[in-house]
């Protein structure tokens, strides 16, 4: 029962941290763009990392409510996926050297979060 109560607070906290970031993205890519350069556009621009960091308090609130074996569980994951990420990351610099187009930093972000899903997916297939 703890692990369900504790398990949707997470989901409904991390969603919630999600759409603040889409909102605060939306609003900093439409009104913070064609601002002026300076501080002002600066902050505006810098303004979906709120939803980024609220997103990462949940992460660790999560981490501290869950039993141990959970706890390790998903550090394994986390692990394993960085271990994919960097794989994947330092293989597409090569295919840059042979002519492939620069990636955004951004898409590393995106590897990563897609790499700790497939990751967990994989291991719990695995399990059964």
């Amino acid at each position: 029962m703890h692990e369900k109560r504790v398990g949707k607070a997470y989901l409904r906290e991390l969603v919630s941290s999600i759409a603040l970031y889409m909102v605060l993205l939306v609003a900093a890519i439409r009104w913070g763009r064609p601002m002026e350069e300076g501080a002002l556009r600066t902050l505006v621009l810098l303004s979906p990392m709120i939803g980024f960091f609220a997103a990462l308090w949940v992460i660790a609130r999560h981490f501290g409510r869950i039993d141990e074996y959970q706890r390790m569980r998903m550090l394994e994951n986390v692990a394993l996926a960085a271990a994919l990420t960097a794989g994947l990351t330092f293989s597409y610099g090569f295919l840059e050297t042979a002519g492939y187009p620069r990636l955004s930093m951004f898409t590393v972000w995106c590897v990563l979060c897609g790499a700790v899903g497939v990751v967990g997916i994989v291991r719990k297939l695995l399990e059964r």
